[in-house]
């Protein structure tokens, strides 16, 4: 692997897991306010995410490299207005993952690494579906306001593995 994509790979394993630091704590919000559907639903977006970086973590040492590991200069803390709120930052979230993982893509096709762009290829269906799954939330959450939020807090509980 180019030294390039090595530290751009390095990074983007590391942001998934502050990625998943951020639905980790949306979960913690949820609870706070009652909401524990969708407390659980952000707990398995949390874990989802840390596979996400597991799969980068792999992907590097089966390369016969290093990960290497940063910490974040900002908290992943947010306040949060309402439910909504959560949903809408992390799609806004969500697409600037899906333009880290185009600039990989670029740069892996760029410097002709194709097995780095057939490794990437699952990143970019992942995140049509990642975006698709929080527009969608968006919408239900319009469309419900607060008197449908216990109906969809708990149908959000009910996700699976």
């Amino acid at each position: 692997m180019n030294n390039e994509l090595y530290d751009l790979f390095n990074k983007q394993m590391n942001f998934e897991t502050y990625s998943g630091y951020i639905y980790l704590d949306m979960s913690a919000y949820c609870s706070s306010i009652g909401l524990d559907g969708f407390a659980k639903w952000y707990r398995k977006q949390y874990q989802e995410e840390l596979e996400h970086a597991k799969k980068f973590h792999d992907y590097i040492v089966d390369s016969n490299l290093r990960p290497t590991y940063s910490n974040w200069e900002e908290s992943p803390t947010g306040d949060y207005a309402s439910i909504l709120d959560t949903a809408q930052l992390s799609l806004a979230h969500e697409k600037t993952v899906t333009a880290r993982i185009n600039y990989l893509m670029e740069k892996a096709i760029e410097l002709k690494d194709y097995a780095s762009v057939n490794f990437l290829n699952w990143f970019v269906s992942e995140q049509v579906e990642e975006e698709q799954t929080f527009n969608k939330m968006i919408d239900e959450l319009k469309l419900v306001k607060d008197s449908g939020l216990y109906i969809l807090d708990k149908d959000y509980g009910n996700r699976e593995d």
